[in-house]
């Protein structure tokens, strides 16, 4: 049934469906979930923020961990005639479906904290339009993508609430966000040393791997933030316009280092660690000591 459904997909390709398919597709990748969570913590309200960066990490850590364990081939692998199309964002296992997830996840928790219909309906759309568009560029199983769409779902009904409830205990959210913070920097590198050893696979932990680095410097971010810095996400359209591109820049200066650095992954693990510390506590941070001439600060203090 499912080599049916990928033969039919096949069948139907064209150059406008490629590049409506590869269109779909990118609102399932870590650029639009970086770019808007990153608008959320600094512009909108921190704890929406720190709540769907949480439902995503754990979201795609059980993604990650079952891929891992399944290590289900992808379907141009195992279909001769198949021709995947957009290969560069299959870069692990097949099940579940790391696009269809994350989207699930993300978006399914952005219309929860948002609570607004026509917003609900967008994600919804794109949640599907995502799930579809990995079968129709043949990178994925039909099955792969209903199990990534079940799995995000699931985690943001059962955790989006917690997480939210967690953020407004100062002390557990602290003690959370170090431990997780500190045990994915430990897992994090342990992985990357790993990794370039040639002792796991690649195929099955590189993704786990920048995922921890990721979280490594976005959690411990959280904590300090938390305890130390304090930022307010307040300010005129113009600041807060200024705010978010200048943050977005460096995030995508970060990412652009790859060109330059040494190929061990221990360097892939300090760009996605400093992305997400970047995103959570430095940024904030310079933002709060440093004066933009009339414009005053780009970060203000939060109302005591």
């Amino acid at each position: 049934m499912q080599t049916q459904i990928m033969l039919f997909f096949q069948s139907i390709s064209s150059p406008l469906l490629d590049t409506v398919g590869e269109f779909a597709t990118w609102f399932g990748e870590q650029t639009v979930f970086i770019f808007i969570t990153a608008y959320l913590l600094w512009c909108m309200n921190k704890q929406k923020g720190f709540t769907i960066f949480s439902t995503l990490f754990i979201s795609l850590f059980t993604m990650n961990a079952l891929k891992a364990i399944i290590r289900q081939p992808r379907p141009f692998m195992v279909i001769e005639q198949l021709e995947g199309k957009r290969l560069e964002t299959a870069t692990g296992y097949s099940f579940p479906s790391g696009h269809s997830t994350g989207a699930a996840s993300f978006y399914s928790s952005l219309a929860y904290l948002q609570r607004r219909r026509w917003l609900s309906i967008i994600c919804a759309v794109l949640i599907l339009l995502v799930g579809v568009s990995r079968i129709y560029l043949r990178v994925h199983w039909p099955l792969d993508v209903f199990a990534g769409i079940t799995l995000g779902i699931v985690v943001t009904l059962l955790l989006a609430e917690l997480f939210g409830k967690l953020y407004q205990n100062k002390g557990l959210l602290i003690g959370f966000s170090y431990i997780v913070g500190i045990v994915s920097t430990v897992a994090g590198l342990i992985l990357a040393f790993l990794i370039s050893a040639h002792a796991v696979d690649e195929v099955a932990f590189g993704d786990m791997m920048k995922l921890l680095a990721l979280g490594s410097g976005g959690y411990i971010g959280f904590a300090i933030e938390e305890s130390r810095i304090h930022y307010a996400t307040d300010g005129t359209f113009g600041i807060k316009l200024l705010r978010f591109a200048i943050g977005i820049i460096v995030i995508v200066l970060i990412q652009a280092a790859k060109a330059v650095l040494p190929e061990h992954l221990v360097f892939s693990f300090l760009r996605y660690a400093l992305t997400g510390a970047w995103a959570t506590v430095l940024y904030p941070y310079l933002g709060r000591h440093v004066k933009l001439g009339k414009h005053g600060y780009l970060f203000t203090a939060e109302a005591t």
